[in-house]
């Protein structure tokens, strides 16, 4: 069963961060991807607030957990052909601190970097 990332598809980090896990994904169909305005994404996860999903990414995983910004991180990684092995890096001690710290700096500048990134 495929995991959903729900995104801010109206930023252009968000939407090179959805394409990245579809071109990395191990299992063609592993995730599913939806845009936090969507109205399929308000209907089927009515606990992901839109105001929440537009300062990070969340993950749905198979079980109906929601993990969102750096916690999502891993299971992304898991998920992937190439880079499974990072994810092991989240369980070093402090690196979810660490993880936290650096994710909302970057969510919180994305728009900045986005201008720079994509001209």
């Amino acid at each position: 069963m495929a995991v959903v990332l729900v995104y801010d598809a109206d930023c252009p980090v968000c939407r090179a961060a959805a394409d990245w896990a579809r071109r990395n994904e191990g299992i063609p169909g592993t995730f599913e991807y939806l845009p936090c305005r969507s109205a399929e994404t308000r209907s089927r996860f009515p606990a992901i607030a839109e105001g929440a999903c537009l300062q990070a990414m969340h993950l749905v995983l198979p079980d109906g957990t929601i993990l969102s910004g750096e916690n999502a991180l891993p299971e992304i990684l898991r998920r992937t052909r190439r880079y499974r092995w990072a994810a092991v890096l989240f369980r070093i001690p402090g690196a979810g601190i660490l993880a936290r710290v650096l994710y909302r700096a970057f969510a919180r500048r994305r728009h900045r970097i986005a201008k720079r990134l994509f001209p």
